[in-house]
């Protein structure tokens, strides 16, 4: 399908934002689940089902973002039964995580548990505020300010020789 094809079934709205946030989208992905391809993949999803709700939406920004944080949540679920039931597998996982990624705060925040990875990802990456974390995270803004100091207490910890 050529750009021109794209345009006359994508609202051209809709192919502008992917064409400006496709990149800054996958990024937060990636550094939520570690794997690009997956990031990638999550992404795409996110803005195929935007489409057809398109009309509907008042902020599109908002709700791509919120798409790909829940997307990858839902990834991070689906993995935890995929390790449950393969024995051996999470060893694995961690090994071949240790393999690809050698950068000390990456593994220090692949340690982290997912509410924690998410909260200390949208504050310092997206740089959001708590009340949008809190929206994104379904939670109160209290719990994303004692998630954040718990997420950096770790990471100090896990960064301290």
């Amino acid at each position: 399908m050529t750009t021109d094809d794209a345009e006359a079934v994508w609202p051209a709205a809709l192919v502008d934002r992917y064409r400006e946030q496709w990149v800054d989208l996958t990024r937060l992905a990636y550094l939520l689940t570690g794997d690009r391809a997956v990031a990638e993949e999550l992404v795409q999803d996110a803005f195929v089902a935007v489409r057809a709700r398109w009309d509907q939406i008042d902020n599109p920004g908002g709700y791509l973002r919120t798409s790909v944080v829940n997307a990858t949540r839902d990834w991070g679920r689906h993995q935890q039964v995929v390790r449950r039931h393969e024995p051996g597998a999470a060893e694995a996982q961690q090994a071949a995580t240790s393999e690809d990624h050698p950068d000390e705060l990456w593994d220090a925040l692949g340690r982290l548990d997912g509410r924690r990875r998410r909260a200390i990802v949208l504050r310092f990456y997206l740089d959001l505020p708590d009340v949008e974390i809190a929206d994104l995270l379904d939670c109160r803004p209290a719990t994303v300010r004692t998630l954040i100091h718990r997420a950096l207490r770790d990471l100090r910890r896990e960064m301290t020789p």
